[in-house]
């Protein structure tokens, strides 16, 4: 048998299902904030997050008491379990402090992309039928008439028709003992990120505690005691992500490291963080490696001072060839390519360092502790042995609850035996390495953010002249993907391709803008009227290469 376990278990129409070849790890019964946050004392005074441009830090120590603070002053004014809270803020060194203050008051952590329009905002907030927002002053104008009370975090002068950060954290201080009424458990709901999930529209995903504690048992099992308080990452990846969430914020403060916040990225800014704050590992998408690559304003900087160990891109496929370039660029520095995706509370396979056995290039990684994995024919429900392509499917505890108020959703995602599939397509080799070749669910991945091609159709057919309309992804060098628009137009309409994306630009945030339209007489549709999405991209590549 090879290195990685085929468990015993028998799946009902086969019996490939592919376990860790790990040994399980325990997951303890504690909420989220409490397993983060515990051992904090020996580390009271060392920074956990500090902000790259201003230099705004918290230590260990100001995590925790703000934490208390933020949890009892929520409760106070009337937060309680299960109350959800969109948080609206751009990456700040507050930011792991609200994620966490709001979970400990038993409220629900869900976060927005505060790049979003205020209509696409309200939205989520009207769909997590939330009970408060935490923003900042720039953002505020955004969310000030949903109807519900803002908290804003803001150094500047304070908003009258707001409660103020610093205020609500002084009265939290000045609270009496937090109240547990009634107590907090680990199958409580604690986060509700939003995702498109493996086709259509946005949905809120349904997350535990035990979810989130389990992934991180998972994936920090091989976090050694001589590492602790010794890892510096950057803080780039959106917080809002479920990485940026579990797998930066949660995973540093749990392992007693510093996060070096950044909230916006410039590549100057970025390689001075990464030599400044001797950043020792740094998640990021695989565009930042092409710009590391290929930018010469990296010649600019003396890069034998940098102390990056890793870089780990998990938010989409990263080329061999930009591989390879940034190996013979940064020899010293590991590349490790990970597999996750919200529904299942964050990273599901990764590559685990050299101590663990390297993974091979250009595959996700392995299968991590307390996981089983299976590769279904998308046609039949068959699980595939190994070497044979099929639809990747993960078993575990950190499988989501569900879509909220979504039954229809969550029933076409995880199966009556618990299988979350996931609508990737991959394989495993003999030697317990995982790839993904190719996607079957619909989503556009642009630089790592997630764009659903049913929003953008939505929109497009709200135009007066679109009769019809099919977004498909375009490959791109540096984005990864880009959505791009077949469109039928009315008879008689005069519409150019411009005035088709600025209408969706003006309607969309920055990242899923339509960045090509091409006109077309229809748009190709199966007997049951699914949109035949790889025909128009082969379609528009082949115009592409043959204008």
């Amino acid at each position: 048998m090879g290195p990685c376990e085929e468990s015993s278990a028998r799946d009902p129409v086969g019996n490939h299902i592919f376990g860790s070849r790990f040994p399980s790890v325990p997951v303890p019964n504690v909420t989220l904030p409490n397993f983060v946050l515990q051992g904090w004392e020996p580390h009271a005074d060392r920074v956990a997050f500090v902000e790259a441009v201003s230099g705004k830090a918290f230590t260990h120590g100001d995590v925790v008491r703000d934490v208390r603070r933020l949890s009892k002053a929520l409760m106070a004014i009337g937060i309680r379990k299960g109350h959800v809270v969109v948080v609206v803020l751009p990456n700040v060194a507050e930011y792991g402090i609200v994620v966490l203050g709001v979970m400990a008051s038993g409220g629900v952590f869900s976060g927005a992309n505060p790049t979003m329009h205020a209509l696409e905002i309200k939205k989520q907030v009207e769909a997590a039928d939330a009970k408060l927002i935490i923003t900042d002053g720039p953002n505020y104008e955004k969310v000030r008439n949903f109807g519900i009370p803002v908290i804003v975090l803001d150094d500047g002068e304070p908003i009258p028709t707001a409660m103020n950060w610093k205020d609500l954290l002084l009265a939290g201080e000045k609270a009496g003992p937090k109240e547990e009424e009634p107590p907090l458990r680990q199958d409580d709901l604690c986060a509700l990120p939003f995702s498109s999930g493996t086709t259509g529209l946005s949905k809120g995903v349904m997350l535990t505690h035990r979810n989130l504690v389990a992934n991180l048992c998972s994936t920090l099992f091989s976090v050694t005691p001589e590492m602790i308080g010794q890892v510096t990452t950057l803080g780039l990846i959106p917080f809002f992500h479920i990485y940026g969430t579990t797998g930066i914020c949660c995973a540093t403060v749990k392992n007693k490291g510093k996060v070096v916040v950044m909230n916006r990225y410039d590549l100057r800014t970025f390689i001075s963080a990464l030599i400044t704050h001797e950043v020792t590992f740094a998640p990021i998408v695989p565009p930042i490696i092409l710009n590391l690559v290929k930018n010469p304003i990296v010649e600019e900087f003396d890069l034998s001072k940098l102390k990056l160990a890793a870089v780990m891109t998990a938010a989409a496929p990263l080329a061999p060839e930009i591989l390879s370039a940034f190996e013979a660029k940064f020899p010293g520095v590991l590349v490790q390519e990970a597999y996750g995706l919200t529904e299942h509370s964050c990273i599901t396979l990764s590559h685990l360092g050299p101590a663990h056995g390297s993974a091979k290039k250009n595959s996700v990684g392995q299968i991590l502790p307390n996981l089983e994995v299976k590769f279904v024919d998308p046609d039949t429900g068959l699980s595939l042995p190994r070497n044979t392509p099929g639809e990747l499917c993960v078993r575990s505890q950190c499988v989501m609850q569900g879509y909220y108020n979504n039954k229809e959703e969550t029933s076409r995602t995880i199966d009556e035996d618990g299988w979350l599939h996931t609508g990737d397509i991959g394989y495993i080799d003999d030697d317990g390495d995982v790839f993904i070749v190719d996607r079957i669910k619909e989503l556009i991945k642009y630089k790592g953010f997630q764009v659903a091609p049913a929003e953008l159709e939505a929109i497009l057919l709200g135009h007066p002249s679109v009769d019809d309309v099919a977004v498909v992804p375009l490959p791109d060098e540096e984005a990864g993907e880009v959505p791009a628009a077949c469109v039928v137009l009315s008879q008689g309409a005069t519409e150019s391709e411009e005035d088709i994306m600025k209408f969706v630009a003006s309607n969309v945030a920055g990242y899923k803008k339509v960045r090509a339209v091409q006109f077309v007489e229809s748009i190709p549709k199966s007997p049951s009227g699914k949109i035949l999405r790889r025909l128009l991209r082969d379609m528009l590549l082949e115009k592409v290469k043959n204008p």
